[in-house]
């Protein structure tokens, strides 16, 4: 199934397939009813820590994907990225990854977006 990210911001389609928000955090000004989620997966996001590390820095981008990919693989972390793994693999449909930074190139969807790439 392909995968692809999309911000929450924008308006949910057809061609979005199951829609998973990947954010620790409710983004702000989004209503549930909005959203239109099948599943927000928030335990698969960065840790508070590391996303306030990080900042959307592209800087910083290379060493907060190595530390990221590091977090996802134990705890609970790892649970809910092993869930989104199933997901893609079991859906027919397209699976959107939603994210509510600003920055589309250097968030924790696209790191997200490569591992299931990669399976």
């Amino acid at each position: 199934m392909a995968v692809r990210i999309k911000r929450i911001y924008e308006a949910a389609d057809d061609d979005d397939g199951v829609r998973v928000l990947v954010d620790r955090v409710w983004p702000r000004g989004v209503s549930k009813d909005a959203a239109q989620l099948n599943y927000w997966l928030k335990e698969v996001g960065p840790s508070s820590e590391l996303r306030k590390w990080f900042g959307h820095d592209p800087d910083k981008y290379e060493e907060f994907k190595q530390k990221y990919e590091e977090e996802l693989k134990s705890g609970k972390q790892q649970e809910a990225l092993q869930q989104l793994k199933e997901l893609a693999k079991d859906s027919e449909k397209q699976l959107t990854l939603l994210f509510a930074a600003k920055d589309e190139t250097y968030n924790q969807a696209n790191v997200l977006k490569d591992i299931l790439d990669k399976q």
